[in-house]
């Protein structure tokens, strides 16, 4: 299955998980691609005027995953606007992750991913799951292990 792994990290927390289930997918015979939603120059966290600089085009993947970091209990708004302006996702499989530094999903984790659920939902997209990886806790390595084995078991 060829899957895009389309991720908005601003601390590189995001896409070092992008880049395990990268590999993961790949190890079991997916082709995947991961591909990062960029800003125009540098933008502080939490700040809502920037401008989008790469927009990864959907439309070759049979699958995606959308991933981002959490920004004030609530999904970034980065990649909040780049999902509005992909396009569509008809007929797509989507799975979505986001990282956070709070212990607990219910800390904006859940929310973020509802958030990102309906948006890929209104964009016409079948959602097949989702992780949560907590980074702050001392778990954190057994966090991302069980996301990557959640996400890479949808596909």
């Amino acid at each position: 299955m060829n899957i895009g792994i389309i991720v908005y990290s601003w601390s590189g927390n995001t896409l070092s998980v992008g880049k395990k289930l990268e590999e993961r997918l790949a190890a079991a015979g997916h082709s995947a691609t991961l591909e990062q939603v960029t800003v125009v120059g540098e933008r502080k966290q939490g700040a809502r005027e920037f401008q989008l600089e790469t927009l990864p085009d959907v439309g070759a993947y049979e699958a995606l995953v959308f991933g981002s970091a959490v920004e004030a209990f609530s999904l970034s708004p980065v990649l909040a606007e780049y999902l509005k302006q992909v396009g569509s996702l008809d007929g797509k499989r989507v799975a979505c992750l986001v990282t956070q530094q709070f212990p607990y999903p219910w800390m904006g984790g859940n929310r973020a991913i509802r958030q990102m659920r309906k948006l890929c939902q209104s964009g016409g997209a079948t959602i097949v799951g989702s992780a949560v990886v907590n980074w702050a806790k001392s778990r954190r390595e057994k966090t991302i292990a069980a996301a990557i084995d959640r996400l890479a078991g949808l596909f």
